[in-house]
């Protein structure tokens, strides 16, 4: 049987300062992946109620159960959250994530697209890119990545391409809800 490996993902801001923790996730094995994601390679997490540990140290509780996706080499992640009214997505901006030792990695750079349960989607927090832009001095390079990964987000958007899939995400999350016995 396929074993779900415990991780934690650890965000950063772009001068290296802890960001957020995500303390207790569980990494799909690679055999149990939806094709659309391992044609990419993709890192598909799941949790529930798992403790957030903030940058000054503050921990909370999440409520929402959430599949989470990390494309190698893309400049933006996704987290499908499992809400009553149906899948709301989350997507940050970010610089592509590393992953070594059960421990994900990436660099949030503010900007995040939210997706509501009925598909309308909005960017948000562009004031706090302009801000940190000005305040970590973003070279021109890695602007330009940010504009390209929140254009190639978009264009998944519209085209409906993986991750956003709301089958696949319930799929994940019931097949590991077995997998603990919590079905």
């Amino acid at each position: 049987m396929e074993m779900y490996l415990p991780s934690i993902i650890k965000s950063f801001k772009h001068d290296g300062h802890l960001h957020r923790m995500w303390l207790e996730n569980w990494l799909v094995p690679d055999k149990l992946l939806h094709p659309d994601h391992a044609a990419e390679s993709m890192h598909v997490f799941i949790n529930r109620q798992t403790p957030i540990q903030e940058a000054d140290g503050k921990q909370w509780i999440s409520r929402v159960p959430a599949v989470s996706f990390f494309i190698p080499g893309q400049w933006f992640n996704v987290v499908g959250l499992l809400e009553e009214a149906g899948v709301r997505y989350y997507c940050n901006i970010a610089s592509p994530p590393f992953f070594q030792n059960e421990v994900l990695t990436y660099i949030d750079y503010d900007l995040d697209i939210i997706i509501s349960h009925r598909g309308v989607s909005q960017v948000v927090d562009q004031e706090e890119y302009e801000l940190h832009k000005t305040l970590y001095h973003y070279s021109a390079e890695v602007n330009q990545k940010v504009i390209e990964g929140l254009h190639a987000l978009e264009a998944r958007i519209d085209q409906g391409q993986a991750p956003f899939n709301h089958e696949a995400i319930i799929a994940y999350y019931e097949m590991w809800n077995k997998h603990t016995g919590e079905v």
